[in-house]
């Protein structure tokens, strides 16, 4: 019984198509991924605009818009805190967001003006609502909201100075994050020396708004009975050469008498010896 031959593909076809598959993506190269609408780089690149102190991303204008709001509502928290603060502590703070508000306010208004920004001049419905809150407490509640509320506000505000900081192309942007990077840590710090503030719940409430990773690393090993010491980081041993003797002498003390010497110039040749007169 003869074998009907079926037509197909053979080994030889499925080479030559590899090979032509080949030379199309050589003639046609795939774009890069950063050059295509949607990514990071292409969505920077369209919401950026062009100031004489440098470009001015989203980014810059959000954090603009961030600081003024923060001073909304965060400068009325120090007033109530110095006014209605139970322990010494909580009323420190009060003064602390008061004065750090206050230079800060000025400073994102002063460069919201140079760049042509528009602030708002009102808390949003959120910050009016942690107002609300801190309105209706009293005595140590009172002072407990106050901690945690402004913590976990400040906390989130950190991320974003840092961000700002280490991406942003304008100048006044950045002397901005600069000031905002000092005054949010010292608020930060003043805010836990109250001792009212609840770690446990800021860690849980950072989790819960933090965007999940990409891809999901394996976190390094937890602790140990007897972990190994860590080496400490030196600097790589730097080559020393003795230095020459000095090529002069040092120079004189004050009021030290020094002698010259000539120098002594080119000998003179002698004069050739006189013949003899004796025959």
């Amino acid at each position: 019984m003869r074998s009907i031959q079926r037509p197909g593909l053979g080994g030889t076809g499925l080479i030559l198509a590899g090979l032509a598959a080949t030379l199309v993506a050589l003639v046609f190269p795939v774009w890069s991924y950063t050059d295509r609408s949607g990514t990071g780089a292409a969505v920077l690149n369209a919401q950026t605009v062009s100031t004489r102190f440098g470009p001015l991303s989203a980014l810059d204008r959000e954090f603009l818009t961030k600081v003024r709001l923060a001073g909304l509502w965060e400068l009325p928290a120090g007033q109530q805190a110095q006014e209605r603060g139970t322990t010494e502590a909580v009323r420190i703070a009060g003064r602390h967001l008061i004065e750090g508000h206050t230079f800060l306010d000025e400073r994102v208004r002063d460069v919201a003006s140079r760049l042509g920004l528009e602030l708002p001049n009102q808390p949003s419905e959120q910050q009016r609502g942690w107002l609300s809150v801190m309105n209706a407490s009293h005595g140590e509640d009172f002072d407990r909201e106050f901690a945690n509320l402004l913590r976990m506000a400040h906390g989130k505000v950190f991320s974003v100075v840092a961000q700002v900081r280490a991406s942003t192309r304008n100048s006044l942007v950045r002397a901005l994050a600069d000031d905002a990077n000092t005054t949010v840590l010292d608020h930060i710090q003043v805010l836990e020396a109250t001792g009212y503030v609840d770690f446990d719940a800021l860690a849980t409430d950072m989790a819960a708004a933090s965007t999940p990773p990409l891809t999901n690393s394996p976190a390094p090993p937890g602790p140990t009975a007897d972990p190994a010491s860590a080496v400490p980081v030196t600097p790589s041993p730097v080559a020393t050469y003795p230095l020459p003797p000095p090529a002069t002498s040092p120079p004189p003390e004050v009021g030290e008498v020094v002698e010259f010497t000539e120098p002594a110039g080119p000998a003179e040749p002698a004069e050739p010896a006189e013949p003899s007169e004796e025959p």
